[in-house]
This record gives C-alpha cells, structure tokens and sequence, in this order.
C-alpha cells in the first residue's frame, strides 16, 4: 500500500492508537494501578501526543510530526506534573478554568510554529497563518466526519435491530470498541481533509469571515457612544459583563487579523474593510480597558480568586493586542505588517503565561489564598467574607491559610471568626449549610411562602446552590437583590407548591428557571415559556424580575385541556 492510502492508514492507526492509550490509562485509573494525578498527567500528554501529531502530518511526514509532537507533550506532561505541588486532589485541579485552560493553551498554540519551523522558518507568519488557520479547519472537518461515521452506525445498528441483528449495538457497550472507532475516524477525517486542501481551503472561510468585520465595529461603536449615556452601572454586576466585553475584543483581534491576512497582497483591498480594521485596531483598547476595570471593581468587592485571575489575565492580553494594533495604525504605513509580527509576539506572550501559570512562579491558587487572608486581617473583608470550604478548594496554598486562621481563631476575641472555620470544616459544604446560606440571600413571593422555599432548595444539587450563591453575591448597597423565588401551585397534579427562580446574571441576561419536588423528593427542573410556546426573551425576563419584585403575580389557569385523563392524557402543544 502507498501514497495516499498508505497516509490514511497511518493516520487512523495513529488516532486508534491514541485512543487505546487513553482507555489504558482509564482502566489503570480504574483497578487502583495508578493514581489520580498520574492518570491526569498521561492523559495529557497522550492528548496532547495524539492530537498534535494528527494536527502536523499532512504537512509534515508522520515521522517528523510524531517527533515534534512528543516534544511538546513531554512538556505539557511536565507542566501538568508541577501542578501537582499545589493541588492535593486531582478535583481540585478543575476547581476554576485557569490549569485546564493553560494546559489546553500550550498543548495547541505552539503547533503551527512547529510546523512552520519543519517547512520554512518558525517565525515565517505567512506559513503560520495558513497552517493555523488550516489546522482548525481540518479538526473542525474530521470531528464533524467522526460524528457522522456515528450517525450512521447508530442508523445502521436500528435498522438491523428490525431484523433481530444485534451485533453493531453491543460495540456501544464496549468503551474501548468506541473509543477505537471514534479514534480511527477522526484520523481518517484529518487524512482525508489533506488531500483536498484545494477543495476544502480556509482562504474560502476566512474571505466570508471577513465580512463580519464591519458588522461587529459597528456594534462596538455603537456601544461605545451609548455607555456614557447609559452609563457604567452595567459593568458593576460582576465577571459577566467583563467577559461579554473580552468576547468581543477576541473577535475583533481574530476579525483583523481574517482582514489583513497573511501578507498585504493577499489582504482584503476594499477601502471599507481596509478602514474597518482600522478603526477596530484603535477601538479595542477601549473595550480591553473597559473589561479590566469592570474586573478590578469586582475585585476590590471581593478579593482575589483563581477564577478571577484567570479572566484577569485574558483582559491583560486583549489590553496587549489592543494596544499593539491600535499603535501599529497611529503609525502610519505599514501598519498591517506591523501588527502580523505583534500577532507573532503576542501569541508567544500567551503561551508563556499559560506555562508559567502550571509552574509555582505563577500559582493563583497561593496567590488568591494571601489575598484573601490579607483582606481579612486588613480589615477590608468581615469574617463573613471568609468561606472555609472554597479556600480549601484551592488546594495546598489554601490549607495553609485555613491553618493560619486557625491558629488565629484559637486566640482570645476570635470567637466568630472559630465559629465561622467550625461551620466550614469538612471537606464539602453540606446541602443544609448551603440552603440555608441561599435562603438568606434569595427573597421570596409571597412572603409568607419561605416554607416552600426552604423545603426546594436542600434537594437541589451542591454545585446548583453553590452557583446562586455566587449569582445572589451582589452587596445590597448596589441594588435589589438579583435573585428572587415566586413561589405558587403551578402544577395542580402534584402535592404542594413549586416555584420559579429568577437570578440576575448580569445586565443582558436574567435566568428563569422552574422548580418542583417529584415523587422521590428531589428537585426537578424545567424551563419556563409563554402559554403559545414563545420563549422568553431577555429584556421580557428583566420586566418580570422588576415586578415580582414589588408584589407576587397572580395565579390564572393555563389555555390547555387534554384529551383523557392522568399521564396517559393528550395535550395540544401551542
């Protein structure tokens, strides 16, 4: 076998072989052969083995790309090792988004490079530009092949099914048959892509990409004649309106970047896109800035944590290539080469904070500990503030800090801060402890229906009510609280009442959701639309929350009746 074949061969071989390993290192996990942690750190590095070596052959020979992929993992590997210096537990690893986020960061950005580097030179943007760029499109093709190579086995499986043939079904019951065959598929899918680069190009992509340039500016600018007029109150609810503006500054960098292309001659030549990414180069600044403040006064509210470093850290980097692009136009001629080669820096900046985020030179676990400790002996954070059981979620650095609070709640005049630790000693906060938190914060209507709110909210899951404490954390001083129970029989076929939950999550987005016990006492949750089945819309979702409010809503029956009668009933859905 050779030539193309014999390269589609290999690859799906190589993606089967990946995925053996992965289900090797499960099932060690599994039996007690290995630890958590050394299961994390091979996963990763057959991860990032497997899936780097797919991504560079095609355009480099299958020997070169393994040689350079195992390079990489090794470091990914190591990097993924360090971390075990600061977290106890492998859970606490995926306590906030920062390690996987950095892993996933230096396992994948440093690739075109080194595909650059086995072509050309590995700083030659042209060739960077268009292996990213195909890269991606690659993945993206080979993850959609592998899904539908799934469809159709799925399809096929049911059909035999009709004739009592059963044999497809049982590899669905068999995790190594489908991590075999999701593995071959995707390398298969990677070969295939390849050889028709010329037909599945990204230039095709990346030409109508271009054409949301203009579309996003002007929403940007919109925004940004708006905000004194609207005023900045917006931006004080928390992390969310932060990222909505990171958002957006990402796909303005990723839009100019699409415009200027790899070189100026290949660049969009319309005077309107031309002008475009100009002024979004000097726009984004403002947005990157804008971000940074809205998280510096959610820090100041509540100190530091690895959640809000890592958006932190994003916002430093969207305010680099906003500042970079903005001074590359305000020079003058040759502004698009000059930003290709910040692009070039810029992504190697990135890579080196993600690294070094792995390693103890850049720990935010230490770090958000010391801050919140400090916070607490300063004065600036009450006792309150203090939560026992998400400092121990940070790992080592946190236990230390818990230890020294410890010892400081032994001495004489710190009796709430050691009641305080007492009521966070375990290891997890118990559903009780929790609800009764949530109640404190979250008000209810009617009144009077605090009974049926404190009877939901210990049987939904910890990490629910763990996640409307941090949606009802707004300090009163900034306004109404953002989260409110409307409490009401609105299922008449079960016993009791059920509520609707409405969390204020930021200033375009306000959750409903519902609520209701079933007949094993757990909490059921569903969404909730208009009676003809429209849904509901954010700025309808806001209204409500205003007015539930100021009082409860009345009860009215729904516009539905059913044919027969119970469960076995039919209904007309609007």
């Amino acid at each position: 076998m050779q030539g193309q074949a014999a390269v589609r061969l290999e690859l799906a071989l190589t993606g089967a072989l990946g995925a053996v390993l992965l289900w090797g290192v499960v099932e060690a996990l599994d039996r007690g052969r290995i630890g958590d942690y050394p299961a994390l750190v091979l996963a990763g590095l057959i991860l990032t083995l497997t899936g780097a070596t797919l991504a560079m052959a095609g355009p480099l020979s299958l020997t070169r790309a393994a040689v350079r992929a195992l390079g990489l993992a090794l470091i990914v590997g190591g990097l993924l090792w360090l971390t075990r210096l600061r977290y106890g537990e492998v859970q606490q690893f995926f306590s906030s988004p920062l390690p996987s986020f950095a892993a996933i960061t230096v396992a994948t950005l440093p690739v075109p490079f080194l595909v650059a580097g086995g072509k050309s030179r590995w700083n030659d943007y042209p060739a960077l530009f268009l292996e990213a760029w195909s890269i991606a499109l690659r993945l993206t093709a080979a993850m959609t092949f592998t899904g539908l190579v799934w469809l159709v086995l799925f399809l096929s499986d049911a059909v035999l099914g009709i004739v009592g043939i059963t044999l497809i079904g049982q590899l669905f019951d068999k995790e190594l048959a489908m991590l075999l065959i999701s593995g071959a598929a995707l390398g298969l899918g990677m070969a295939v892509i390849h050889d028709i680069a010329d037909i599945v190009s990204p230039y095709v992509l990346l030409r109508l990409l271009r054409l949301f340039l203009p579309v996003v500016l002007g929403v940007m600018a919109i925004f940004l004649l708006a905000l004194p007029l609207r005023g900045l109150d917006g931006l004080i609810g928390g992390l969310s309106p932060a990222m909505l503006l990171l958002v957006m500054t990402g796909a303005g960098i990723t839009l100019t970047s699409i415009t200027i292309d790899q070189s100026d001659d290949s660049a969009a030549q319309s005077p309107a896109l031309i002008r475009a990414a100009q002024g979004m180069a000097l726009i984004l600044p403002l947005f990157a800035g804008l971000a940074l403040w809205a998280i510096w006064l959610r820090i100041g509210q509540h100190g530091l944590s690895p959640g809000r470093i890592f958006v932190a850290l994003v916002g430093l980097v969207g305010l680099g290539y906003g500042l970079l692009y903005a001074w590359s136009v305000l020079r003058g001629a040759g502004w698009r080469e000059r930003i290709r080669q910040g692009n070039i820096r810029m992504v190697l900046v990135v890579i080196a904070l993600a690294a070094l985020s792995l390693t103890p030179v850049l720990n935010a676990e230490r770090i958000s500990a010391r801050n919140q400790l400090a916070r607490y002996l300063d004065g600036r954070a009450g006792v309150e503030a203090l939560d026992p059981w998400v400092l121990r979620s940070w790992g080592l650095p946190g236990a230390e800090v818990l230890a020294e609070l410890e010892a400081l709640a032994a001495k004489p005049g710190q009796e709430a801060l050691a009641e305080r630790l007492a009521g966070g000693s375990a290891a997890e906060p118990q559903a009780a402890d929790l609800a009764q938190r949530l109640a404190v914060v979250m008000p209810v209507q009617p009144k009077t229906a605090t009974g049926t709110r404190d009877t939901l909210l210990p049987a939904l899951e910890t990490w629910q009510m763990q996640d409307w404490l941090l949606a009802c954390d707004r300090p009163a001083a900034e306004g109404p609280p953002p989260c409110l129970m409307v409490v009401a029989d609105l299922m008449p076929a079960l016993p009791g009442e059920e509520a609707v939950v409405l969390l204020d999550r930021g200033a375009d987005y306000v959750e409903i959701v519902g609520l209701f016990l079933d007949n094993l006492g757990r909490t059921q949750q569903r969404r909730l639309v208009h009676p003809d089945g429209r849904t509901v819309t954010a700025e309808e979702a806001r209204q409500l929350l205003d007015s539930y409010r100021l009082a409860p809503p009345p009860l009215s029956p729904a516009f539905l009746n059913q044919i027969g009668t119970g469960e076995d009933g039919l209904v007309v859905l609007p």
